[in-house]
């Protein structure tokens, strides 16, 4: 009997003790796993949860932090920044008001949107930096869309075409582009305009001569200080028609443009409405009822 005891007293702590040797020989680094899981506040656990969110879902959180519209609706006004020197699209009048296509069709914008137009001359060389600063909402100016800047801004589609020429004095010697080599040409600092000329194969013929804007270059030209200018066509038909300039455009281009709307690159909301009052207005006329005010026609490509 006593026997039988102590047999199974000694069975006992032969299992007591094979259960600490199995305890001891577990993980514990998933006990220590299972414990901290265990001890977290909820709170924690959420903020865990919240970093396996589906990328569709944070794209969707992102785009609606976009405040870009419900500010300019807020502050009540639009600001636009403009080379006040580009007629006809936005340039400075006799009375020193800054007029053009491209302000009477934001003005429209702003009107149909309840907000006020505010006309914002900047340096032309800088105008993405004054974007993206803020001093501005757009630039609205005739600007051409060209890669370096649909990478820079938020783009809208495109309102009007154009094509980038050569303009010389009427009785200049200079009949084609053939007869550029050898010859000075003026060009506005950080156009299109300009780019285009230094990419073109007759810049290793010519000389440059950069100049703020369109207006002092035709003016160098007109004083002999170049011999022809490279701008845009939409600037170099209005300027000869409503100024009645001695001017002949070349035949031939060396590239066809297109205009847009500059937006800051996150600013996709105001981007978007401003698109669609164009499009309205497009629609209900009255955007060919302002090109026409200033082409004779409705030229430009909205739809």
């Amino acid at each position: 009997m006593k026997k039988n005891m102590f047999g199974r007293i000694l069975a006992g702590i032969a299992a007591v003790s094979m259960a600490a040797v199995m305890a001891g020989c577990s993980d514990p680094n998933k006990a220590a796993d299972s414990t901290s899981k265990a001890d977290k506040p909820a709170t924690e656990a959420a903020s865990e949860a919240d970093t396996t969110e589906a990328p569709e879902e944070t794209a969707a959180a992102t785009a609606g932090d976009d405040e870009s519209l419900q500010k300019v609706l807020s502050d009540k006004k639009l600001v636009l920044g403009l080379d006040a020197s580009f007629p006809p699209m936005g340039f400075t009048d006799d009375s020193n008001e800054i007029i053009g296509f491209d302000i009477d069709v934001a003005q429209e914008v702003c009107d149909r949107m309840g907000i006020e137009l505010v006309k914002q001359p900047i340096n032309w060389d800088t105008k993405e930096q004054d974007l993206n600063v803020g001093k501005i909402d757009c630039i609205w100016n005739g600007m051409s869309i060209n890669p370096a800047r649909a990478e820079a801004m938020n783009l809208s589609e495109p309102y009007m075409k154009n094509e980038m020429i050569f303009v010389v004095p009427s009785d200049s010697d200079i009949k084609s582009m053939d007869d550029l080599k050898g010859k000075t040409i003026g060009v506005q600092t950080g156009s299109t305009a300009q780019e285009i000329l230094e990419g073109a194969d007759l810049f290793a013929d010519i000389t440059e001569s950069p100049l703020e804007d369109n207006i002092t270059a035709l003016n160098q030209m007109e004083l002999g200080f170049s011999d022809a200018v490279f701008l845009d066509s939409v600037v170099a038909n209005y300027l000869i028609t409503a100024n009645n300039k001695d001017y002949v455009i070349l035949d031939g281009s060396l590239e066809a443009e297109e205009y847009a709307i500059g937006f800051r690159k996150n600013d996709q909301a105001l981007r978007d409405e401003v698109q669609k009052q164009l499009s309205e207005m497009k629609a209900d006329g009255k955007l060919g009822e302002i090109s026409t005010k200033w082409f004779g026609s409705d030229i430009t490509t909205v739809k």
